[in-house]
């Protein structure tokens, strides 16, 4: 049926874009994947996303669903009924799967961003903080192979896109993942293994050319 056709306006590098190919890969849906130039935004994103005009959107029957995390829970909802769930059914878990990928959100990106845009006791702090960051999530992971427990699911989707940046963030930030964060990078291997995940994220080498050239045009190279 035409109108149950599912678009995904998207862009390769971009950690948000990748929950939602993971999430309707993990639901197996079959969308028309739309790879977006933001340096010259198509009519049809400024038209389905007029108020921040960023990419992801997700279009489903012709009507845009805007925000990741938003649209990662979007599809939840109208697909329940397809395996596997990617929120937790109590809603008490549910309140806290939404909580840290809010925190992700929050802290991550900006303090990521900060490696490879600073320099100096700029980047010094950024670094303290990315760290802290991922040993704040890590005791949110436990001893569990999923941040919801036994099943990937909402927090991983949230969490893993930013992945296929560490390598990047580890080069101009000059520290190892691995060795400040082992059960963290323990985590990221574990979802790599998923075909839904390997297959939507990007190669980290790919991911350091592109900020290479990035900072390139801030002329921080």
């Amino acid at each position: 049926m035409a109108n149950e056709e599912v678009i995904l306006l998207d862009f390769w590098p971009s950690m948000f874009g990748m929950r939602l190919r993971i999430a309707l890969a993990e639901k197996e849906i079959k969308y028309e994947h739309k790879e977006e130039d933001l340096r010259n935004k198509s009519p049809l994103l400024l038209q389905m996303n007029p108020i921040h005009k960023k990419i992801p959107v997700l279009i489903h029957k012709g009507k845009p669903i805007c925000e990741s995390i938003i649209a990662v829970e979007y599809i939840e909802e109208v697909w329940k009924d397809k395996a596997p769930n990617l929120l937790p059914s109590d809603p008490y878990d549910r309140a806290q799967a939404r909580f840290w990928a809010d925190y992700i959100d929050r802290k991550l990106y900006d303090f990521g961003r900060k490696l490879w845009t600073t320099k100096g006791e700029e980047q010094e702090a950024a670094k303290k903080d990315f760290i802290e960051c991922l040993k704040v999530l890590e005791g949110s992971l436990g001893d569990k192979p999923y941040f919801g427990g036994e099943s990937f699911g909402f927090v991983d989707i949230a969490l893993i896109g930013y992945y296929s940046w560490f390598y990047a963030y580890e080069t101009f930030g000059n520290f190892s993942t691995e060795a400040e964060c082992p059960k963290f990078v323990a985590w990221a291997k574990r979802c790599m293994q998923r075909e839904s995940v390997a297959k939507s994220l990007p190669d980290q080498p790919k991911v350091l050319e592109f900020v290479k050239v990035l900072r390139q045009k801030f002329g921080l190279e």
